[in-house]
């Protein structure tokens, strides 16, 4: 419900022009000239009063913006965006390890192979079920990198490069400031700035019960989603192969 006085009968659902404007605080004519996309001054407040007015979703929110001449801010991810279709491919990829992850590296969702193969991970409480975090903090994980030092690096220098699309949001500065506090390796791998971009890489793990397990890392972008991604891990070879299936079987 909104507070606007009674109008004459509608031809059409929707708030009028006259209304968005005024619920959102701006004038008829300058949103008039907003929607046919003429040269406008508009800060960046104003046009989140009339995105929060449409009720825009992050897709459209862009092209208000565009319209508006603004530079684009950051597409995020939604956590409640985890639909039931999405929770169906995951559990049909078992035994393939696979999730659901944000570019902040925070774990959404996941299937059952991926839940034996990272118990810490899954487990974690909200805020901390985070690969980034888990592999600078935790120690002692089931599954540790292999190449500790190449592999954690490489994450740092990924999530710098989604870091700058988000460097004025308070959680992702609250993260970051959370774990330079508690992991020193972070911090300093941090102050060295490098920047790198995802790709399909292959990655190899310590597991405390079957030795050394590889996999190759393939990523998806989820166009429903925007800065959500499907992540798989298909196993290097047949005893990564069976290394899982025996997680699985052994719950």
């Amino acid at each position: 419900m909104v507070d606007l006085p009674p109008g004459p009968r509608r031809r059409t659902p929707g708030l009028r022009r006259e209304e968005v404007a005024q619920l959102a605080g701006v004038g008829v004519t300058w949103y008039t000239w907003l929607e046919q996309g003429r040269p406008i001054n508009a800060s960046t407040q104003v046009l989140d009063a009339v995105a929060r007015t449409l009720r825009l979703d992050p897709v459209e929110r862009q092209h208000l913006y565009r319209l508006a001449g603004q530079p684009e801010t950051a597409l995020t991810a939604d956590v409640t965006r985890v639909t039931p279709e999405m929770r169906e491919i995951l559990d049909r990829l078992d035994p393939l390890p696979a999730c659901l992850a944000n570019s902040r590296c925070d774990v959404l969702s996941w299937n059952t192979a991926y839940g034996a193969l990272f118990p810490e991970i899954v487990a974690a409480p909200e805020g901390e079920r985070n690969t980034l975090w888990q592999g600078c903090v935790n120690p002692r994980m089931s599954a540790t990198l292999a190449d500790r030092d190449q592999d954690l690096s490489r994450a740092v220098a990924i999530f710098r490069g989604a870091y700058s699309r988000h460097s004025d949001d308070p959680g992702w500065q609250d993260f970051v400031r959370r774990l330079s506090a508690e992991s020193a390796e972070f911090a300093r791998l941090w102050a060295r700035q490098d920047v790198a971009e995802r790709g399909p890489r292959d990655k190899r793990f310590k597991h405390e019960a079957l030795g050394e397990i590889g996999f190759r890392i393939t990523s998806f972008d989820l166009a429903s989603a925007p800065e959500t991604r499907l992540v798989i891990y298909t196993p290097l070879g047949e005893e990564s192969r069976a290394a899982v299936e025996w997680l699985m079987a052994a719950g």
